[in-house]
């Protein structure tokens, strides 16, 4: 981990019995939100990675609540990001693909506007995607970089300033301005957005780490070798595979690579969370940590995301706010990222969103699970033609089943047994037993299409 260095002592111990003055004026919480890029839920030695380790990720989940079951209601960068802020699902905040022509509309409110308005100064470091960049939004400090920016030397906007361009490596810079911001002199809780590059395409790592795993092989994936040919067309059809594309020479070289990346996020957690000790923050900080979407890393030969199966869904989550959420907590209850803004406004005590498809929680963090709880969420794709060539499809997650349905011409579904068969290799589509699971779960898909609003829902 790398240290607050010596030359920035005084300012440090300064900026802490400042911080030290303000937390008695005003005791709700501030935040730091870390997001990455395209990191499964696994991709963490705290969730049992055989090879990776992760001891900044791990310092979160033993400190908070580690939560088990996390998702993505729409597995792509742009559209997730925007499920994120909202608390909404894509269909209803618009941002349904990558496109870089259809970006938030500026009348919807984002859960840091709820937080401004109540008294938070708000920050956005890093990676937004989506047309805009953040840029047109208000904060009271911008550090963004257009589209999936560069890993060396790239062009970044500061506040209000034209892009420039800086030296060293993207997820160090990011995290160099988050914690000038984090040692100003806060008058007032703050809401910090840190969102990493990494662990993005083309997976370029910090130097620091360019020889790490050199000799490592990674094991596969129990479904490296599957057969797709009982999978519906959609599935097969992709074009993902491992060893057809000329950045991919071979799996461990991609496994390499990707956990390169993730060594340097882990050393600028520590970072933040290191310079949040040395500030006196940390106690009176909520630290939330995940994932804008999961990744395959091998299953099927397969890498990206996109598809509803449980690699490219599924995402970390760890939460920490030593002042209220007591340690060691492990979650199993169903969580999705729609549920982020509306845990941070309530915890803070803010208003909520104007609407929200998510819900808090807190209540998973503070006492037994509600009996309300959801059991099952929505799930859309709908970048198609695009790359890889996933098809649209939607579908419903449950606690044991998952029903797909690739909606464009020519129509397939698929029903997956998440208990007999947690690694998805068996469509029971057209069993003749499953067919009343199948008509509930069809029946359940458009009452949650309904329920959300649904513009498309016919």
């Amino acid at each position: 981990m790398r240290s607050l260095q010596r030359r920035d002592f005084l300012s440090t111990s300064a900026a802490a019995l400042l911080a030290g003055a303000t937390r008695g004026a005003d005791r709700r919480p501030s935040f730091v939100f870390l997001m990455t890029d395209d990191q499964r839920w696994d991709s963490m030695s705290c969730a049992g990675h055989p090879v990776f380790q992760s001891p900044q990720m791990d310092r979160l989940a033993r400190e908070g609540a580690f939560f088990q079951r996390m998702f993505v209601t729409n597995s792509l960068c742009g559209p997730s990001r925007a499920c994120n802020l909202t608390g909404l699902y894509s269909h209803s905040h618009g941002v349904r693909t990558n496109d870089q022509k259809n970006g938030l509309p500026p009348e919807q409110v984002i859960f840091p506007e709820v937080l401004r308005r109540d008294g938070y100064e708000t920050a956005f470091i890093g990676k937004w995607h989506s047309p805009g960049f953040g840029r047109g939004r208000t904060w009271d400090y911008y550090f963004g970089f257009r589209g999936q920016g560069a890993y060396f030397n790239p062009p970044i906007a500061e506040n209000q300033e034209p892009d420039r361009r800086y030296d060293g490596y993207m997820d160090d810079i990011l995290t160099d301005h988050a914690i000038s911001f984090l040692k100003r002199d806060h008058r007032q809780p703050f809401c910090l957005l840190l969102w990493f590059k990494s662990p993005h395409r083309s997976w370029q790592c910090a130097p620091r780490y360019e020889a790490r795993y050199r000799d490592v092989t990674f094991p596969r994936p129990p479904t490296f070798d599957a057969d797709l040919s009982g999978k519906p067309r959609a599935v097969q059809q992709v074009d993902m595979r491992i060893g057809d594309f000329e950045d991919f020479r071979d799996y461990d070289d991609f496994m390499r690579r990707y956990y390169r990346c993730l060594c340097g996020v882990d050393d600028n957690v520590g970072r933040v969370l290191g310079a949040l000790d040395e500030l006196g923050l940390t106690d009176d900080t909520c630290c939330v940590y995940s994932s804008d979407n999961g990744f395959f890393n091998g299953e099927y030969r397969w890498f990206d995301k996109r598809l509803m199966y449980e690699p490219s869904l599924r995402v970390p989550l760890l939460v920490r706010y030593p002042r209220r959420i007591a340690a060691g907590q492990r979650p199993t209850a169903l969580a999705t990222h729609l549920d982020l803004a509306p845990t941070l406004l309530d915890l803070a005590g803010a208003p909520p969103l104007p609407r929200q498809h998510g819900r808090s929680l807190v209540p998973l963090l503070t006492g037994p699970t509600p009996a309300d709880w959801r059991r099952d969420f929505l799930y859309e794709y709908y970048e198609f033609p695009g790359a890889h060539s996933v098809r649209k499809n939607r579908g419903v997650r449950g606690e044991r089943y998952k029903l797909i349905h690739y909606f464009d011409e020519p129509q397939e579904w698929e029903l997956l047994d998440l208990q007999e068969d947690p690694h998805e290799t068996r469509n029971l589509i057209d069993s003749p037993a499953h067919q009343p699971v199948v008509a509930e779960l069809r029946e359940r898909l458009t009452a949650l299409r309904r329920a959300s609003d649904d513009p498309d829902l016919t």
